[in-house]
């Protein structure tokens, strides 16, 4: 097998660990400006959950369809933010009775898939990112200051960048949502063993690989266009954090 065929993989995996670590930061540091500007925890969970409510609802919501289009039982529903017993803030949640490893697994990775259709149809049909990313594929910098200028004059594009944000950072599976994954990933591989066993290997690869590795390699796009819009926000929050502990001589950690 060429490395090629499975770089995918490699990139996917990169992107998703950015991803993580820059969502943490930020939404570290826009609590702790929140914090600071209010002195008040209370107001500040108030604040940091009404930022993130579309990305909230879409995750709360694509449980709880999953739920319902798998025939899983559903209890309440929530978008109020909730200070958990370890301290966590919890921004939501939908109460969905136990269906089995599969649907299970697939109740916990609803956010995901629809997080990222959502971001993939945003940057593809409503704010088209496509022409800044051929420049950026070909490394045109002269002209990509104008492109980029162009794109952000786009009806309406603030509002879908503050979508694709707090989406991206509210699609990634919880603890909770991941409890059924490693028994499926297990079946996965398993079955995946059994066919190479069989002789099905160079076939799987021949007819499926490529398949797969496009897949891989578009989600890793997906996973690195959020993190780019995380950085695009950490670094102001982290400077008005920084500016804030100077002029009040008050710091969260």
């Amino acid at each position: 097998m060429e490395l090629g065929s499975v770089d995918g993989l490699f990139w996917l995996l990169i992107s998703l660990v950015v991803l993580t670590i820059l969502q943490r930061f930020l939404h570290r540091e826009i609590q702790a400006f929140f914090l600071i500007l209010t002195r008040n925890s209370k107001l500040t969970q108030v604040l940091f959950a009404t930022i993130f409510i579309p990305g909230v609802f879409l995750h709360e919501s694509s449980h709880y369809l999953m739920a319902k289009l798998l025939q899983v039982p559903t209890g309440r529903y929530s978008l109020l933010p909730q200070v958990q017993r370890d301290g966590r803030l919890r921004l939501g949640y939908v109460e969905i009775a136990s269906g089995g490893y599969v649907r299970d697994a697939l109740i916990g990775i609803a956010p995901l898939i629809s997080g990222c259709l959502f971001i993939a149809l945003a940057a593809v049909y409503w704010i088209d990112l496509r022409p800044l990313w051929n420049y950026i594929q070909t490394a045109d910098w002269d002209q990509l200051p104008g492109v980029l200028r162009g794109t952000t004059e786009l009806p309406y594009f603030w509002l879908w960048f503050y979508l694709m944000f707090t989406i991206s950072s509210m699609m990634m599976p919880s603890a909770s949502d991941r409890h059924a994954w490693l028994p499926v990933i297990l079946l996965g591989f398993g079955l995946i063993f059994l066919a190479v066993l069989a002789g099905a290997g160079d076939w799987m690869v021949e007819h499926f690989a490529p398949a797969i590795n496009g897949f891989l390699n578009s989600l890793a796009l997906i996973f690195g266009l959020s993190a780019l819009i995380h950085i695009f926000l950490l670094v102001p929050f982290y400077l008005l954090h920084k500016i804030m502990t100077k002029v009040t001589r008050v710091d969260v950690g």
